[in-house]
């Protein structure tokens, strides 16, 4: 999994910070998450090739994580997109996008996929061979989704050595990795685990949009390889929370500790702090593998 953070800041725009979108690159999909002002210049910055984009997902619709969603739309269209676009958000995302297609006269020459949410539990909402994604129900002013996004386990790895030794013909490869007992050349029965290595274990990316500290998506999220929660607040202003359903830097390392999270990246920070590295130091009194985004920053796990 390659994360690239295109923007991590809260509403107040900035001459030099982005606020909220992320791209998600996982087993040949390229899956866009959020779409702030902008999003489309960060894309274009970060040289992602905008073709592989087809699945968009929005937390929410507060402009700041999904204005940039009609821009981008249309410039798909400019570019003569052909492929189908999948965009995945809160009931009313489909109506907001249309309005404005309808009334600029710019509809667009690919198909638009709306995939409607209002669930308030998680719920199973993209699938393929390789991996699922999951809704996490959040806690913000309004209707708010993270999403889970799990990889599926993979093929067992052959064991070359082994394969050899036990004279497989290389018509059963396929057969071997998807788990297969074979019959050599010799007519001998050879057990799977004789002549392959597990596989990679499968892993797991959360991104916890806006949202309150709310300790029962802790399950949802258990032994998660890297979770992004936003912290737009530190401690001493923790009395904000309430009013704004937002979290501090220390509440969303608490989640990524009961969750045992392999690692926690923290993004959506107040423009009010002159230094992100006091988010970064907050956290770290509580989850030590605790890190900030930046626009621009590239994760691998």
């Amino acid at each position: 999994m390659k994360l690239t953070i295109l923007g991590c800041y809260s509403a107040t725009p900035r001459t030099f910070n982005n606020p909220t979108s992320q791209l998600l690159e996982v087993r040949g999909h390229l899956f866009l998450i959020d779409c702030g002002e902008g999003t489309q210049v960060a894309l274009r910055k970060s040289k992602a090739k905008f073709a592989r984009v087809k699945h968009i997902f929005i937390s929410h619709l507060h402009g700041d994580h999904f204005y940039g969603l009609i821009g981008l739309i249309s410039t798909f269209r400019l570019l003569g997109r052909e492929a189908d676009l999948h965009i995945y958000g809160p009931k009313g995302i489909k109506e907001i996008i249309l309005l404005q297609l309808k009334l600029a006269n710019s509809y667009t020459n690919y198909a638009l996929i709306f995939h409607e949410l209002e669930s308030t539990e998680s719920e199973l909402i993209f699938e393929d061979e390789t991996l699922e994604v999951h809704t996490i129900p959040l806690n913000h002013r309004i209707y708010t989704n993270g999403f889970m996004f799990k990889e599926k386990p993979g093929e067992r790895k052959l064991d070359m050595n082994a394969v050899l030794e036990a004279n497989i013909h290389q018509s059963y490869y396929r057969k071997i990795k998807a788990g297969a007992d074979v019959i050599n050349e010799n007519g001998e029965l050879i057990p799977n685990e004789r002549v392959t290595l597990d596989a990679p274990a499968p892993k797991s990316y959360a991104f916890c949009s806006d949202t309150m500290y709310k300790p029962d998506i802790v399950p949802l999220i258990q032994n998660i390889t890297a979770l992004y929660h936003e912290s737009t607040f530190l401690e001493q202003h923790r009395h904000l929370c309430e009013k704004t359903r937002h979290s501090t830097a220390k509440e969303a390392a608490l989640i990524a500790k009961e969750a045992n999270a392999g690692q926690l990246i923290l993004g959506h920070f107040s423009t009010r702090y002159s230094s992100m590295e006091f988010f970064k130091d907050e956290a770290q009194t509580v989850f030590a593998n605790s890190d900030i985004a930046d626009d621009f920053k590239v994760f691998e796990f």
